[in-house]
């Protein structure tokens, strides 16, 4: 049986930051939320995830035009395979960005922790 850890950052502290149940089955009382950690991780895979629903928009359509062998189709499909391109870069950059962020949340915390502790 697994003991609960009472400092949990990420277990119900966030189903109760935002109303929702991450679906852990983990209801610990006394768990904390890092708000700033969890919407900026939050934030970030929505906008991922958008531009990744994008691609697969334009693969599908790149798929039907290429099945069509139309030229003016073939002709299309270039521009949305540089699109496609584009996305992919817009989506490392939205990752990219998230562990930096994410990276300067967790220093400042540990700066935070160790300054408290220092202190008592």
């Amino acid at each position: 049986m697994r003991k609960k850890n009472q400092n949990k950052r990420f277990g119900n502290g966030a189903e109760k930051a935002n109303g929702v149940d991450d679906g852990d089955g983990d209801d610990t009382e006394g768990g904390e939320c890092d708000v700033e950690a969890w919407d900026t991780l939050s934030k970030s895979f929505k906008q991922a995830q958008a531009v990744l629903d994008q691609n697969r928009e334009l693969i599908q359509k790149v798929n039907e035009n290429h099945k069509s062998k139309a030229p003016d189709n073939l002709v299309k499909n270039v521009g949305l395979i540089q699109e496609i391109n584009w996305n992919i870069s817009k989506v490392l950059e939205i990752y990219s960005d998230l562990s930096v962020n994410f990276s300067d949340i967790v220093r400042q915390r540990k700066r935070t922790w160790n300054d408290k502790a220092d202190n008592t």
